[in-house]
């Protein structure tokens, strides 16, 4: 993939115009792709009044209609593939808590590209061949743990297949078999610090040197948090099983200024989440995708329901979208003011007394939704200061957000620890998902 001399592979040293021909000529050949294979396409495009030679430039993209989640559930469970499925080599699928689950497959050459990103993204990250890489994502249908494991696999570097849970068995594994790489979602690692503290071990002198987060919304101030607490370099990976797994943009831990997408293989656009509008680079809104090679399930604007904006590129020719500052679907609304965990979670973490774990319980009082913000104490926290980091608390989310909420301050260790996917937002309004 690369060599010894030069530390990027072909896709990387693409310049600007080189990029855009590239983009374009991989654009037209995925909506054929699509129109003439996929049932879903073809209606969709027709019905659109779009066919795909009518994307001449990159711009034309906008002319072609969405594909969204409830699309992928309606065509449950082969309806989006664009092969035979004797040629898929792997399926993987959506939990599917929230309705009827989507499932995603690959042939042999998606296997092959996902993996050459993945060990792209890894190495953007700091990873190199040689390196030891614990794999804390969950295996099985969810695409963290495999795309990971694959990816450092094709970098040259040594897995260890921890998967999630088992977290004292996790920290052993770590002291024991030295990784200098992670790859994990941020709210499990803190739950890792805490059983390293808990068993009594520094989590600064561990081989650990880079972490690699992803799956779900983290912070500034959570990045900030786990690089001192564990001395390394954390940096951020997206990406979402629609449109392949992780390993669709990556942080640079050169400058962890954002993540810079493989747009070699993905087209990004940024659409306002209630028109579809597409908005101007750098301005905020919905982050839309496009697959440009995958073979077995290619998706034509695809809505994420992930809140970002575009950048130019720093660390790479590619352009950068900002950390994830939220889901379209994660919003809560309470009382007309628009409200987001990552929110609440840059509070948390800057208030004394209180560890980075956290939860957000929405209740119906009368005829008004209330919010209640729940955070753990830290061990050494005494009473007083468990009860200003309340009034902290309360006062940081009227200011900042210009909402009213509660807060409370629960026992050290008292709320439910993530092994995957934090649930940060527990409903128990009528008819909610608590």
């Amino acid at each position: 993939m690369t060599d010894a001399a030069d530390p990027l592979d072909a896709g990387e040293r693409l310049g600007t115009e080189e990029l855009r021909a590239l983009q374009l000529e991989r654009l037209r050949a995925s909506l054929r792709h699509a129109y003439e294979h996929v049932p879903f396409y073809r209606e969709s495009f027709d019905k659109a009044g779009v066919r795909p030679e009518d994307c001449r430039t990159l711009a034309d993209l906008a002319r072609f209609p969405f594909t969204t989640k409830a699309d992928l559930r309606a065509n449950y469970p082969y309806g989006m593939f664009a092969v035979p499925r004797e040629r898929i080599r792997r399926l993987h699928a959506s939990s599917g808590t929230t309705g009827q689950p989507t499932v995603v497959g690959y042939t042999d050459r998606d296997l092959s590209v996902w993996a050459d990103l993945v060990a792209r993204s890894l190495r953007a990250a700091g990873g190199r061949p040689g390196d030891v890489v614990h794999v804390a994502y969950g295996y099985g249908l969810f695409t963290g743990g495999l795309g990971a494991h694959y990816g450092a696999e094709r970098l040259g570097c040594t897995v260890v297949p921890a998967s999630g849970g088992m977290t004292a068995r996790q920290v052993r594994l770590i002291l024991d078999l030295e990784p200098s790489v992670i790859m994990v979602t941020p709210s499990y690692m803190l739950t890792l610090l805490d059983e390293f503290e808990r068993q009594g071990v520094d989590p600064r002198g561990t081989s650990l040197r880079v972490g690699v987060f992803g799956a779900e919304p983290w912070t500034e101030p959570m990045r900030r948090e786990i690089e001192e607490r564990f001395a390394i370099d954390a940096v951020d990976i997206y990406g979402l099983s629609e449109v392949i797994g992780p390993g669709v943009a990556q942080e640079c831990v050169e400058t962890k200024d954002g993540l810079h997408v493989w747009e070699d293989h993905f087209y990004p656009e940024i659409v306002d989440p209630v028109t579809g509008e597409v908005l101007p680079e750098g301005e905020r809104g919905e982050l839309v995708f496009t697959s440009l090679t995958k073979e077995a399930m290619p998706v034509v604007r695809y809505r994420t329901r992930d809140l970002t904006r575009l950048l130019p590129g720093t660390a790479r020719v590619f352009r950068r979208m900002e950390k994830i500052t939220g889901r379209s679907d994660d919003m809560v609304i309470l009382r007309g003011v628009n409200l987001f965990p990552t929110q609440i979670e840059e509070i948390v973490l800057r208030t004394p007394g209180v560890a980075p774990h956290f939860q957000l319980r929405l209740t119906r009082e009368g005829r008004l939704d209330a919010l209640t913000v729940r955070a753990e104490a830290r061990p050494d926290a005494p009473p007083e200061v468990r009860e200003a980091a309340a009034r902290s608390i309360i006062a940081a989310v009227k200011d900042g957000i210009g909402v009213s909420v509660r807060a409370e301050i629960v026992e050290p260790e008292s709320l439910e620890r993530s092994v995957g996917k934090i649930r940060r937002i527990v409903d128990l309004r009528s008819g909610g998902d608590g």
